[in-house]
């Protein structure tokens, strides 16, 4: 999209204030993550656990699904919407994880907050180190939605976004190369 002159000057594209607004964005996500009380949730309330879960994670899906197809028209501020997405998806599953391990019986080896995130990106890596281990149903029915969230929803928000990112730079001039001179 090329810049346009207004009554006002230049203006910038539309989706160079975004950019900025990414690491800010993403700390933001994952202050919240180690600073909001968790113990509302959890095996003292089952019911009201899943049920935020479940909205929380149809809500990305459905924010994800928007922006990907965003990405497709080439619209602005969609590959920061989609990062912002995926990170938030990342954070959801580990604080279902970290709620998950107050319930005996369902983790051994996942004490804190870290903990939970660092069995999420395992999970999402398929890796594993055997330090934490599931062992309850709870825990194991959200890995499966984990890895089934992730086969469908995260590596279709990733392949928008890489696609996205290879339209815009080939669609950008080559750097350091002036007008030749005969």
């Amino acid at each position: 999209m090329a810049q346009s002159d207004g009554p006002a000057g230049p203006r910038r594209k539309p989706s160079a204030w975004a950019w900025p607004l990414l690491g800010p964005a993403v700390a933001v996500l994952f202050a919240a993550y180690f600073l909001l009380p968790a113990r509302v949730l959890g095996p003292e309330r089952p019911a009201l656990s899943w049920t935020v879960f479940t909205v929380v994670l149809a809500a990305i899906a459905a924010l994800l699904l928007k922006h990907m197809r965003d990405a497709m028209f080439d619209r602005p501020g969609t590959v920061v919407a989609l990062v912002s997405l995926m990170c938030l998806t990342v954070l959801v599953f580990s604080s279902a994880y970290f709620v998950i391990s107050h319930d005996p019986g369902e983790f051994r080896g996942l004490r804190t907050r870290l903990d939970a995130l660092y069995f999420t990106l395992l999970t999402l890596a398929t890796l594993s180190y055997s330090d934490i281990v599931p062992r309850g149903q709870s825990a194991r029915l959200v890995i499966v939605l984990q890895i089934l969230y992730t086969l469908v929803f995260l590596t279709a928000a990733a392949t928008s976004l890489t696609g996205k990112l290879r339209r815009t730079a080939a669609s950008r001039p080559p750097r350091g190369r002036g007008p030749r001179r005969g």
